[in-house]
């Protein structure tokens, strides 16, 4: 069978274990079902997701031009303390802005290789973990805006990473640590126009299982752009990765925008 489209991050869906899916504007493929078996992905060309122009893809799935003008890819989606539409200060575009910061925020802990500390959506829980790789995470607080959660990532940033290392969670070298006793400690951190929104009590936490049969010792990654045609046998789904069994890893998250053909 073959799929053709343009890449975007694999949908997914908790359960025991996590369900990956690839969905292309006329079709849409469970990823689990291609455990064990021998794929040939080939790049076809490019469409930027914002524009949908076919035009070279220069970050995130948008072409150069669109990066640099798109409110979608604002700074203050990597760095949520520059926030501003709470008070109500446009960077691109406020509408959009306020649409997306001026909602419950959570702060987390999340164990994908060692600790680390983020910021997401209420509503994207636990997809963001899941997008991260993690097998542990655990809400720190909600809060009303991406402001207050990013001034509160900030504080912690001293103390946590804020990185995943994605060769180490691709290779299941994952540290052992309790999240909840974590949590406890970390409150006096926090800083004080967030203190009123810990979690102190809530028991929380949420275990990610991952449907993949063998992790590879080392790992190398699959670029497209190098490399337009690959073949081989999947055998794990991590992340927004594809594990391969010779140790290729391809980041679909990474390659979004680009337009493939998926053999089966």
């Amino acid at each position: 069978m073959q799929y053709e489209g343009v890449l975007t991050k694999m949908e997914t869906e908790y359960g025991k274990p996590i369900q990956y899916y690839l969905v292309f504007e006329n079709s849409f493929l469970n990823v689990n079902q291609l455990l064990d078996k021998n794929i040939e992905i080939s790049l076809e060309g490019f469409q930027c997701l914002n524009c949908g122009k076919k035009k070279k893809i220069y970050r995130q799935g948008f072409c150069y031009e669109c990066f640099y003008s798109s409110a979608a890819v604002g700074d203050w989606i990597m760095k949520p303390e520059l926030s501003t539409a709470h008070l109500g200060i446009e960077d691109r575009d406020l509408v959009y802005e306020q649409k997306v910061q001026l909602q419950p925020h959570i702060v987390y802990l999340a164990l994908s290789s060692e600790i680390k500390v983020g910021v997401t959506r209420k509503t994207q829980v636990p997809t963001r973990w899941i997008d991260q790789g993690a097998t542990q995470a655990i809400a720190i607080v909600e809060v009303p805006n991406r402001y207050l959660a990013g001034i509160t990532e900030v504080a912690l940033k001293d103390h946590y990473a804020d990185k995943t290392n994605w060769r180490k969670m691709l290779t299941n070298d994952i540290e052992a640590v309790d999240l909840v006793a974590e949590r406890i400690k970390l409150e006096h951190l926090i800083p004080t126009e967030v203190q009123e929104y810990f979690y102190s009590e809530k028991n929380d936490l949420y275990q990610l299982d991952y449907p993949v049969l063998q992790y590879p010792v080392k790992v190398k990654s699959l670029n497209l752009d190098k490399m337009p045609n690959f073949q081989g046998k999947l055998t794990g789904i991590k992340g927004q990765y594809l594990l391969f069994e010779d140790g290729t890893v391809f980041n679909v998250r990474g390659s979004e925008g680009y337009m493939v053909s998926i053999k089966v």
